[in-house]
């Protein structure tokens, strides 16, 4: 199967570079597939996962939300946050989705409903990606 190049990047550094088979990623109109040679297209990414398939390996992540780039030289992910599956601290992601519920039932001036509610989005999405494995 024809592979074309990735890059994944986060504000703090580059995630990922490299040659891959597929990609699937939660956009805000839902999952979309990449594969090599894919039409252009530029889509904001939603709170998600994001499979990558390289080979015979692959890669899951939770995503944050952000955008994807695809053009006939490569596909680009730009994310506030990208954590692989291996990396998620579900008893964190616990605690997090904790609060937020505390916080969707008592808001306060820095965690309105609103915030609270996307908090509680991205920690659950952390604990969906991670019981994955």
């Amino acid at each position: 199967m024809s592979t074309f190049k990735l890059t994944v990047v986060t504000p703090s550094k580059v995630l990922f570079d490299d040659e891959v088979t597929s990609i699937i990623v939660r956009t805000t109109s839902g999952d979309v597939g990449i594969l090599s040679n894919h039409s252009n297209y530029v889509a904001p990414l939603d709170i998600g996962a994001m499979k990558i398939v390289f080979g015979d390996k692959s890669k899951l992540a939770a995503v944050g939300g952000g955008m994807i780039k695809v053009d006939k030289e490569k596909t680009t992910i730009l994310t506030n946050t990208c954590e692989w599956i291996e990396e998620i601290d579900v008893e964190r992601a616990e605690r997090a989705a904790d609060r937020a519920k505390g916080y969707i039932k008592n808001p306060t001036e820095l965690h309105t409903v609103e915030i609270a509610n996307l908090k509680l989005k991205r920690a659950l999405n952390r604990i969906n990606v991670a019981k994955n494995k």
